[in-house]
């Protein structure tokens, strides 16, 4: 069966929040052909320039059934600006569902597709969204989101973690797992990772933090309370907390979990250690509370990532 998917772009969009997707759908094209017809859209047509200058030719939005409907995300301004014919061609339920690549999220928000339901957008216009959108549950702390027939994803390369999971949605893990191969990309992020991954690499915002950070993946599975930060930092612990959640777009312990279940993952992934061992010496302490996290953050336990990494037992 074809599915037919329809990618809108408007003036100032992000190129990577259209192209990734749309280099998703044809890997699994490739592996499974007559699975998907890609249509790029704009209101009105006619050749879009994005935000790097480089233009895609698009057809007109118009009023006919798509199978799945990606709008694409840009400069906020110009989201906003563009989002009025997208929200009403939205409106008609002219889709099965639909997707929103980083600030595309604010054009089903505002058309009240995100109503009550949970979702996520690029972590730098998350309090935006929230003060508009006071009606959507959003996580800004996840890669992408589903709720029932509409999805969102945090900024710009999650577009692709988003579209293979479309993919796998639609064709199952194995075709996905080729496109994702195909496409070079070492392994599918899933839904529940952190987007902040980025920022805590780099330290923050402004590099800030860098030197505390490698402090503490030096010493993983050492016990990491704000108390033992704050004092690496030379700070008190409140105005650390604040400092530093401020920077980064997560608190402390959220962090300190991201660098374990990262340094586990890789383990878990990678290796044929005890699970146990792997808890221990990424601080989770026991394998049971390294399980509850991992199920938390990937939505799979470390036993099920391992065999879908093809990990085999010695």
């Amino acid at each position: 069966m074809r599915r037919d998917i329809a990618i809108v772009v408007f003036p100032g969009f992000q190129l990577l929040d259209a192209a990734g997707p749309v280099a998703v759908f044809e890997m699994a094209e490739r592996f499974r052909p007559d699975s998907y017809a890609i249509h790029v859209l704009a209101p009105g047509g006619g050749v879009v320039r994005s935000s790097s200058g480089v233009c895609l030719a698009a057809a007109p939005i118009e009023a006919r059934h798509f199978d799945t409907v990606i709008v694409s995300g840009g400069n906020l301004a110009q989201v906003e600006e563009n989002q009025g014919a997208v929200v009403a061609w939205l409106g008609d339920d002219a889709w099965r569902r639909a997707a929103g690549v980083c600030s595309g999220a604010f054009v089903l928000a505002h058309a009240g597709l995100l109503d009550g339901r949970r979702a996520t957008t690029h972590w730098a216009v998350a309090e935006r969204f929230r003060s508009l959108y006071p009606q959507v549950q959003l996580d800004a702390d996840r890669m992408f989101v589903r709720d029932g027939k509409v999805w969102t994803s945090a900024g710009i390369s999650a577009g692709i973690d988003l579209a293979l999971a479309l993919v796998e949605d639609d064709l199952g893990p194995g075709i996905a797992r080729r496109a994702a191969q195909q496409l070079v990309v070492h392994q599918r992020r899933h839904g529940g990772q952190s987007q902040y991954s980025v920022l805590v690499e780099q330290g923050g915002k402004t590099g800030r933090f860098g030197e505390l950070i490698g402090w503490v993946r030096a010493r993983i599975a050492e016990p990491m309370s704000v108390e033992r930060l704050a004092e690496r930092a030379a700070m008190s612990p409140r105005n650390f907390a604040r400092a530093f959640t401020a920077e980064i777009g997560a608190t402390p312990a959220k962090v300190v979990e991201g660098l374990r279940l990262e340094a586990a993952r890789i383990a878990v992934e990678t290796g044929h250690l005890n699970l146990d061992h792997i808890a221990a010496s990424t601080g989770f302490g026991d394998s049971s509370r390294m399980r509850r996290a991992f199920v938390r953050a990937f939505g799979m336990s470390p036993q099920s990532l391992r065999r879908s990494a093809g990990v085999s037992r010695p």
